[in-house]
Formats: structure tokens, sequence, C-alpha cells
């Protein structure tokens, strides 16, 4: 799995286990909910930093918490 994509679920994770819909995620955190979604979908490849700290603050949640996952254990080599 890439980082993107590990990225994007990790985020669908935390909102069904916060019970917080995509579009109420993106007004919570302050980001256009096409923002989100273009994280969320393939659109963006590179979902920023500053971004997903937003979506953290929205899920009340600390960027550590956010990474700390089994997901990002096993993420491919971007590097190619």
């Amino acid at each position: 799995m890439n980082t993107k994509n590990a990225v994007a679920e990790r985020m669908i994770k935390l909102c069904n286990q916060k019970n917080i819909a995509i579009n109420a995620l993106a007004n919570i955190s302050g980001i256009s909910p096409s923002t989100l979604y273009s994280v969320l979908n393939k659109k963006s490849q590179n979902p920023g930093i500053v971004t997903i700290k937003k979506l953290c603050d929205g899920l009340e949640i600390s960027l550590r918490e956010f990474f700390d996952d089994d997901i990002f254990d096993d993420i491919e080599q971007e590097i190619k």
C-alpha cells in the first residue's frame, strides 16, 4: 500500500469510529468537502501535512495519534 492510500484509509476509519460524516469532518476542519474528497480519492496524490493536521483537529486527535496505526507499518517505498 502506498502512503496516500494509507492516509485515506486511516481517515475513513477514524470517521467511522467517531461516527462523523465526511462532509461534516470537512466543515468542522475548515476545509472544503472537495478537498477532503480529493484526499480520500485518487485526485490528490500528495495530501499535505497541513491538510492532515486540520483534519486531525476536526477529529480532535493529534498527528501522532493519526499516524499511530498498523496501517503505516508496511507502506511501500515511494522512491522508484
